[in-house]
């Protein structure tokens, strides 16, 4: 429907650096982080005193005790048990484990198949491991197209620098979201309608706010299509091909509620009632939660739980700043993901602590990087963000690792 179009401009692709060099220069952001991190699980489960660790419904916590295992199993926490437990054993009616996304645990469950069965934790490691140099190095190629190889670099470096980016190397589902969403706007914007709406299903098979990606999508065909030449009639033909590609991402949503339906362990909305009432969360408007996390946040200063609630609001401030920054000299498409990815987790909040889990959400909505990679022009701004972003991280991390409820 638009083979009659180039992707990007012949000068642009010309400029555009190779996925060789891309490759190249994420592999090894990605081994220093993750021996990093490794490190630091090891370090500090034997250097500070550990919270109970609380395991889910067919899956128990790491014991706490010491041992080399512990630098993989630092990381195995909270959500990331749900995960390995769905691999492990599937779906269950009787629990919250509706409210986790099928892609990443098939892929777990796959994994370990190859590797004889079982092994879910080192499984979900090696998706984890995978899905994230995949998606760094598709960050890096676009953030070349739209602003620079330099800013490229540095986008990389924060993005997995940031105080909550220890989540793209966990067994989580951040990475893998990461890799699915940044592909997905990426081949939109090379004018790969079909590859677009492919990864569109699959990041709404990996988290609820993947249908998202269908307005940023929707964005980038009207704008796409205004500056196109031809008649009007072909452009419009065009531009519904190109917005049916956009919904496409709604039919990941759909298949997932319809698994529930059709399997007799739940009904159609069980998956998303999950999300609030399995996590004793409640129904709110995006101002009165922003309200609401901004006085818990300077209620408790110097204090516990007020830290918590102190970086929570300080993500948020981030981000928004950040999103302003992109409204103003970004294309739109990239505005109206950051912002629609901004406010939808604000419709639910946790009583007592508004912003709950927000900093990890908001990690993989990477327009955010560039923002900060703009700041970090100046002088020797970039020394000084790299070393903010890293002394949260580890901060961040030990907590995390320490089992303490950060997020």
């Amino acid at each position: 429907m638009s083979a009659s179009l180039p992707a990007v401009p012949t000068a642009v692709d010309a400029e555009l650096p190779s996925w060789r060099t891309a490759l190249t220069y994420c592999v090894k952001v990605y081994v220093g982080i993750r021996v990093a991190l490794f490190a630091l699980g090891l370090l500090v489960t034997g250097l500070l005193p550990q919270n109970e660790r609380v395991g889910v419904p067919g899956w128990d916590a790491p014991p706490v005790q010491g041992g080399w295992q512990n630098i993989g199993t630092a990381w195995e926490r909270s959500d990331a048990l749900w995960y390995l437990s769905i691999a492990q054993d599937g779906y269950r009616g009787d629990d919250s484990s509706g409210a986790f996304f099928p892609l990443y645990p098939s892929l777990i469950k796959l994994v370990s198949l190859l590797f004889g069965g079982g092994h879910e934790l080192l499984s979900a490691y090696v998706v984890t491991s995978v899905a994230l140099l995949a998606g760094l190095v598709v960050l890096y190629r676009l953030t070349a197209l739209e602003m620079s190889e330099p800013a490229a670099r540095k986008a990389v470096l924060y993005l997995c620098l940031f105080p909550t980016g220890f989540f793209l190397f966990a067994p989580y589902t951040e990475a893998l979201f990461l890799a699915l969403s940044v592909g997905t706007l990426y081949a939109a914007r090379r004018r790969e309608w079909a590859l677009a709406a492919g990864l569109g299903v699959l990041a709404a098979l990996t988290r609820s706010p993947g249908v998202l990606l269908a307005l940023p999508l929707a964005v980038e065909a009207l704008l796409q299509e205004r500056a196109a030449p031809g008649p009007l009639s072909r452009r419009a033909l065009r531009l519904a091909g190109k917005l049916t590609a956009a919904g496409a991402a709604g039919l990941g949503l759909l298949a997932y509620l319809s698994y529930w339906e059709l399997s007799g362990k739940g009904d159609f909305l069980r998956p998303l009632d999950l999300q609030r009432s399995g996590f004793a969360k409640e129904g709110s408007t995006p101002w009165e939660t922003i309200v609401d996390g901004t006085r818990i946040a300077f209620q408790f200063p110097g204090q516990s739980p007020g830290g918590y609630f102190a970086i929570d609001w300080i993500v948020l401030v981030v981000l928004a700043a950040t999103g302003v920054w992109v409204a103003l000299r970004l294309r739109a498409t990239w505005s109206v993901y950051l912002w629609v990815s901004l406010l939808f987790p604000l419709l639910l909040q946790f009583p007592g602590r508004p912003l709950l889990s927000l900093p990890r959400i908001y990690l993989v909505v990477f327009p955010m990087v560039w923002g900060l990679v703009r700041l970090a022009e100046r002088g020797r701004a970039h020394d000084a963000v790299l070393a903010t972003l890293a002394a949260g991280m580890g901060l961040c991390a030990a907590l995390f690792v320490s089992s303490y409820p950060l997020f």
